[in-house]
């Protein structure tokens, strides 16, 4: 049992540095409901920013206590920074049924902000996006649909940090959602899936054994990483198409800036498959592309 600061504990039970899931697309959402009616409502930005990264600690903190539940994590023998659960269960900080509580009131807090959110502005669209992203979040691992377990993980992650609240914080802003809200939302979302895609591998073992099939234990290490790099080629392709198209304005594309990023998550990767250690340049890689190419593009549509 490790002996660790209340405070440390949280920050490594909610995993803090990942909360850049819920910061980008809602950054995402607003600039481009800036770039469509030039003012920002701050109040409702932060508490829009909020309510996701609630619903992301609960989801984080369900995932723990549900993959404890499977013995997921229990049998994971190589665990890293950026996969294979928080620890807090395993390492003896936090027990199971603390872990699980406070999945639920962060859950509730989230959900309470979301009702605000949609009581305020009268927007029944906010309403469901938010009733989604909890479900989607709650049974992500939670019995008995655990959707992260039946190959759907990667897809749902995309969705829920992607187009749900990209739209939601334009919706927040503008009072309803449109297609541009939408496109500006994918490459993030795919972005994001990437970030939880490239963290399977070091899971591989644990998730089969535990019956857990994500991309990575349906496809083999072999033919999934083919699908990793080639989402990362669609990503930028994806996003060159809409510029020439002028969905997005010409100012986006200093995202292609981050083009080094995926480069390198793609040769350490092909290097590295199944070696753990080896690995994490890439794991750390995804996650940094998927946070400045997110902040490029907003600011693309900011200025």
């Amino acid at each position: 049992m490790r002996h660790m600061s209340p405070v440390k504990t949280w920050l490594q039970a909610l995993r803090v540095p990942f909360l850049t899931a819920s910061l980008v697309p809602v950054v995402l959402g607003t600039a481009v409901a800036w770039q469509k009616i030039r003012h920002i409502d701050w109040f409702l930005f932060f508490l829009a920013l909020l309510g996701v990264a609630c619903l992301q600690s609960g989801t984080n903190l369900a995932n723990d206590y549900f993959d404890h539940l499977s013995k997921n994590d229990d049998s994971n023998l190589t665990p890293t920074p950026v996969s294979g659960g928080s620890r807090v269960i395993q390492e003896g900080l936090l027990p199971a049924a603390t872990v699980l509580k406070s999945a639920l009131v962060f859950f509730g807090v989230g959900s309470l902000i979301g009702i605000y959110l949609a009581w305020h502005l009268r927007s029944a669209e906010i309403l469901w996006l938010g009733v989604v992203g909890v479900f989607c979040g709650f049974f992500y691992t939670a019995a008995p649909l655990k959707l992260g377990y039946r190959g759907l993980g990667e897809m749902l992650v995309g969705l829920c940090f992607g187009p749900l609240p990209v739209m939601g914080a334009y919706c927040v802003q503008t009072q309803r959602i449109t297609p541009e809200a939408f496109w500006a939302s994918v490459p993030v979302g795919i972005l994001i899936a990437l970030v939880v895609f490239i963290n399977e591998f070091p899971d591989h073992n644990a998730d089969k054994a535990v019956g857990k099939k994500t991309l990575v234990v349906s496809l083999g290490p072999e033919r999934a990483i083919k699908v990793y790099r080639a989402s990362l080629a669609v990503t930028y392709i994806y996003t060159a198409i809409l510029i020439c198209m002028r969905v997005f304005p010409i100012s986006t594309l200093p995202v292609f800036l981050t083009l080094p990023l995926a480069f390198r998550a793609v040769r350490v990767s092909k290097d590295n498959l199944r070696n753990v250690p080896g690995l994490l340049p890439a794991n750390f890689a995804t996650i940094q592309l998927h946070l400045v190419f997110g902040l490029l593009l907003s600011a693309g549509f900011l200025f």
